[in-house]
């Protein structure tokens, strides 16, 4: 069995060669995937997630992480999101590979939200905002940049500034210039792409002041009840998923749904439908679209598939 570092999986897993890497494993028919969710007994928030991809033939992957927000205030801070992920033989169950969960979920959210990009951002986007600046933050920035190199302007809006101004501070050191920016509305209303990476219970985007063309990639609300999104977003804008499995349980389509506002056929394709063309996903440049990041145990074994592959190719 290897083990394999964070820093490997950083190293590995660079953002041209794993969305591509999961372009490549939507042309093929979706492989078992099951999740828990577990609420810490004690009341404190803190949750532990369980995640299982299985590829008859091919894989096992099995992702198992504590969901810890409280994490940033511990001195000095630990990440919010730790745990591993292993991989085990789909034939003989014998254990494969360890590595680190933290950066493997870092690194398959932000490429799967980056191949949602591909998909519908305008080949032209100049203008990026992210809204939240935890840990996810550089990483959905690296992939929205990989598959639209027109991304020249980059912004940045936290509820806390100081953490803003911490992730523009890293992002300068890595050659990359961003501002930090205390009007999000106004914000809103020059992106081209807009990725959401929150915990956020209230909408923080409108959709009154998307400009035509935007694209609009919501990461968090990834429970019933949260929301990053207001209602006029999933009006005016053409609803995608990167997966239809477990779509009912995010906040930001389910609330809508519950309330009357779209139903569930407002959503019009996923990730699978438009690496096999069965869906053309953006109609034209005014065309807003917005894509929710549903994630899921398919997406970590598309991701450990694509690190063993690359683990494979430099023996």
């Amino acid at each position: 069995m290897q083990l394999v570092t964070a820093e490997e999986v950083h190293r590995l897993l660079d953002y041209h060669y794993l969305i591509e890497a999961l372009r490549q494993a939507h042309l093929g028919a979706p492989p078992f995937g099951a999740h828990i969710v577990a609420d810490d007994p004690a009341g404190s928030g803190n949750q532990f997630v369980s995640l299982l991809g299985w590829k008859g033939g091919g894989a096992i992957a099995a992702k198992l992480v504590g969901v810890f927000p409280g994490n940033l205030k511990h001195d000095p801070p630990q990440a919010s999101v730790q745990g591993i992920v292993a991989v085990f033989d789909a034939n003989t169950g014998a254990p494969r590979l360890v590595t680190d969960g933290e950066a493997m979920t870092f690194r398959k959210t932000a490429a799967d939200s980056g191949l949602g990009a591909a998909f519908l951002a305008r080949h032209d986007a100049e203008v990026l905002l992210v809204v939240g600046a935890g840990g996810l933050a550089p990483h959905l920035i690296a992939a929205h940049r990989a598959v639209r190199p027109s991304l020249s302007r980059v912004m940045i809006w936290n509820r806390t500034p100081a953490r803003a101004e911490a992730l523009r501070a890293r992002l300068r050191h890595d050659g990359v210039a961003a501002e930090v920016v205390a009007d999000l509305d106004a914000a809103v209303a020059e992106a081209d792409v807009i990725s959401c990476v929150t915990m956020s219970r209230a909408p923080l985007v409108k959709g009154a002041l998307l400009k035509p063309g935007a694209h609009l990639d919501l990461v968090g609300a990834y429970l019933p009840d949260m929301r990053e999104c207001d209602d006029t977003c999933v009006t005016r804008g053409t609803l995608f998923v990167d997966t239809r499995g477990g779509m009912e349980n995010a906040g930001d389509l389910c609330q809508p749904v519950a309330a009357g506002v779209i139903g569930w056929e407002a959503v019009r394709a996923d990730h699978y439908e438009l690496a096999q063309g069965t869906h053309l996903g953006r109609r034209n440049d005014e065309e807003i679209t917005v894509c929710k990041n549903v994630g899921g145990g398919h997406l970590d074994l598309f991701t450990a598939q694509a690190l063993m592959g690359r683990l494979e190719s430099r023996e």
